[in-house]
């Protein structure tokens, strides 16, 4: 042993959880540069050297769809912590913004890459970043804005006695937001980062094979990979692209949202003794690795020296001078009935104008035979999916493999099911308004799941025990104690799966397999079938619907049964 000693040092630079944080952080970055090959290479070069359904291709597709949707999640977390926090910290700025994230997030994804891909394209001419940049575009409007509404929930309801902590401790604006802000609204983040990164591979196809009129871009990847395999009917190569996909998913679930799941646990603030606490190797590794500790310590340093560029005031704002404060009222009211001046002129002249008061009902009632199909579909994902959320959530180590199975399902694209849902229509002659519909919940069914679990874990043990002691079973302790329970975290389930299936409407009413293409009466058909022919006026007139009769669902419907529920059923 004492030959050995001469080398002590080496062992005090860098221990095993070093060398293996070396081995994993160079892994990501030699992939990262992979993945970003060819970037600023002519748009021509996708020409000449075009898709092929190899498998031998899948690694390089799959590093760059992943690269893809990683840069849209690190966009969207900027867009969250910027917007969200404005929406939350100014009741002027709220009361615009979130509205405007509401009818956002009730735009078609498709209809943002029929409007955006020219844009896009023009900031780069003819190389393949400006494709680039349209496809992150249309995975970021996937992502970003149920992050953006979790962030901006969670700031709005940080406990009175947190705040007040806050202020006792002197706290800058700036540190308040890195120390009491983030940490609190991190768990609720996390989970809809998680839910994000599955909803963007329900669109990657779209937003990997670009159609818009006559401008036609497919991108090196998974979601092309797929379109080309749909295309030219190869069943295999389908099998190839679902086994990439488990790979990668597992790969990204262990290296990323695992650790950060196990992390973000510390910040919960009710923590319910007996719950197993999640373990991560990967976070293990981190913590124990002294080149990442030293980033995180250089991390707070740099927070640390940054919170005394920003000075607190002890003055209270009620003592601020009233007329510049009415100036800045006026000026914000300027500007928003600028802004809807010009944006009403612009319905104006586009649509209203341009649209006869036929083609006007048509549309309308192409979006009511969407509609239906949207209520009875989340009518019949909930009598399947709330008592098998409510028994998973009611047992821990059953939501512990439950969990993964299903984020891995809620990634699954629908499109990998056309072939068989398109030959069964036409060899059976079956009606295709009726037997299209399914593939629209097939990807946003999952938000019911995850939230009902979420509620179902949420129960107090009091509850459960009180429940017990009382002997309510059967039905009566479905109407008294889970249903009420869960009530809120359904409701927001419930939100999500209907815009989801409202979007995946434009992709599921219209399908295709090779040749042949089965097309369902809707609103989904009408703008995808607008976005082939390049008809601008026609996908702003079907986007517009949608957007109208989304918002105008959650306003009259959604909200109130959302408020009811916290108001009556809120259980802290």
């Amino acid at each position: 042993m004492n030959r050995f000693a001469p080398y002590v040092f080496l062992r005090d630079l860098a221990s095993r959880w070093d060398v293996l944080a070396f081995i994993v952080v160079i892994g990501l970055i030699a992939f990262l540069g992979e993945a970003s090959r060819g970037l600023f290479a002519p748009l021509s070069q996708l020409e000449v050297t075009p898709l092929s359904l190899d498998p031998i291709h899948l690694p390089e597709y799959a590093a760059r769809t992943t690269f893809r949707m990683l840069a849209a999640l690190a966009v969207s977390l900027v867009f969250t912590l910027t917007y969200a926090t404005w929406a939350a910290k100014s009741e002027r700025a709220g009361k615009l913004l979130v509205p405007i994230l509401d009818i956002l997030q009730s735009v078609p994804i498709l209809g943002f890459i029929s409007v955006t891909v020219v844009f896009f394209m023009s900031l780069a001419p003819g190389r393949v970043l400006g494709a680039e940049f349209a496809a992150i575009f249309a995975i970021f409007t996937s992502q970003a804005w149920n992050m953006a509404f979790s962030f901006y929930q969670s700031l709005r309801t940080i406990p009175t006695e947190l705040i007040e902590a806050a202020e006792s401790f002197r706290l800058s604006p700036w540190m308040r937001f890195w120390q009491l802000e983030v940490p609190f609204g991190m768990p609720a983040l996390i989970w809809n980062m998680m839910m994000s990164m599955s909803g963007g591979w329900f669109f990657v196809v779209a937003s990997e094979s670009i159609s818009v009129g006559h401008t036609t871009v497919a991108l090196p990847g998974v979601g092309s990979y797929i379109a080309l395999a749909i295309e030219q009917k190869n069943l295999k190569a389908i099998g190839w692209a679902i086994a990439t996909m488990l790979i990668v998913i597992l790969l990204y679930d262990q290296l990323l949202f695992r650790p950060l799941v196990a992390w973000v646990d510390r910040f919960r603030v009710e923590q319910e003794p007996g719950v197993r606490v999640p373990d991560s190797w990967a976070l293990t590794m981190m913590r124990r690795s002294r080149l990442i500790k030293a980033a995180t310590v250089a991390f707070h340093t740099a927070v640390m020296l940054t919170s005394r560029a920003v000075k607190r005031t002890d003055k209270p704002l009620v003592d601020a001078a009233p007329a510049p404060r009415r100036s800045l009222d006026l000026l914000w009211v300027s500007l928003v009935v600028a802004a809807v001046v010009l944006g009403l002129w612009h319905i104006v002249a586009v649509l209203i104008k341009n649209t006869p008061l036929r083609e006007a009902l048509e549309v309308c009632g192409l979006a009511t035979f969407t509609m239906l199909r949207v209520f009875i579909l989340i009518a019949l994902a909930s009598l399947i999916w709330v008592p098998i959320g409510v028994w998973v959530g009611m047992r821990p180590r059953a939501a512990q493999i439950v969990q993964p199975i299903a984020q891995f399902m809620a990634a699954f694209p629908a499109n990998l099911l056309f072939p068989i849902a398109v030959y069964g229509i036409v060899a059976w002659k079956l009606n295709p308004d009726i037997y299209l519909s399914p593939l629209m919940i097939l990807g946003t069914q999952w938000y019911i799941l995850f939230n009902v679990i979420a509620g179902a874990s949420a129960i107090p043990a009091e509850m459960r025990y009180a429940a017990a002691n009382f002997r309510v079973t059967g039905l009566l302790w479905w109407r008294k104690v889970a249903l009420p329970a869960i009530l809120p975290f359904y409701v927001t389930g419930a939100i999500t799966a209907s815009g989801g299936s409202w979007n995946a409407a434009i992709v599921a009413e219209l399908a295709s397999w090779g040749d042949a293409h089965v097309r369902a009466r809707g609103l989904g058909s009408y703008i995808a079938e607008a976005t082939t022919a390049g008809d601008f006026h026609r996908i702003v007139l079907g986007i517009g619907t949608m957007s109208l009769f989304v918002v105008v669902i959650n306003r009259l419907f959604w909200r109130p049964l959302y408020y009811f529920a916290e108001r009556k059923y809120r259980l802290t």
